[in-house]
């Protein structure tokens, strides 16, 4: 098995890329060790000592270095876990499968006025169909978590949070898209 690796914007992150599934559906970040403890491959990952957060998507998991980390000294380590992760075909969560895990509500989402429901399925198409596949070609995802008086309100996570670019890539990149197609969107925040 080879794993291929990927820079991204964010120099503190990088993509590992296993050439098979990680996620069947949807993705998953970890921040911090507590989080990790739901998955025994992100708790390895953490273990190193050196990293900060993992990232799954659906066929690349993005690794976080702490500030100040050498990634040479680090990539080796990181690969050295995944391929027996994958190898052995090793369990991506705790327990019998992902169905037992419970994710907490966040507190971030804002909810949307009934009256928006056709601007709000118009974004969500968006970022379905022409966000989300361009951010996680850098390692990360954009969560919808609102629109309010025209105000369209994400979460960046895996390599794009605390990325230098990132709220370039809100402001620029996104809000311009939104705003080329939905006109009632204003403005795009990060929530």
């Amino acid at each position: 098995m080879f794993i291929e690796t990927e820079l991204t914007p964010n120099p503190a992150t990088l993509k590992f890329l296993p050439g098979e599934q990680v996620m069947a559906s949807g993705t998953r970040e970890f921040t911090d060790e507590v989080q990790a403890e739901a998955s025994p491959l992100a708790q390895a990952l953490f273990d190193l000592g050196d990293v900060t957060g993992v990232f799954f998507g659906r066929d690349f998991i993005s690794v976080t270095a702490a500030e100040g980390v050498d990634w040479s000294a680090l990539k080796p380590q990181v690969v050295a876990i995944l391929l027996d992760h994958f190898v052995t075909g090793a369990p991506l969560f705790a327990g019998p499968d992902a169905s037992g895990i419970a994710v907490p509500a966040d507190d971030k989402d804002l909810g949307d006025d009934p009256a928006d429901a056709e601007v709000v399925a118009q974004i969500k198409e968006l970022l379905e169909t022409r966000i989300r596949p361009a951010v996680a070609n850098d390692g990360g995802d954009v969560l919808y978590r609102g629109f309010r008086e025209g105000v369209v309100y994400l979460t960046m996570q895996g390599a794009c949070s605390g990325c230098p670019s990132s709220s370039a890539t809100l402001k620029h990149g996104i809000e311009g898209l939104l705003k080329h197609y939905v006109p009632e969107v204003i403005e795009v925040r990060a929530a």
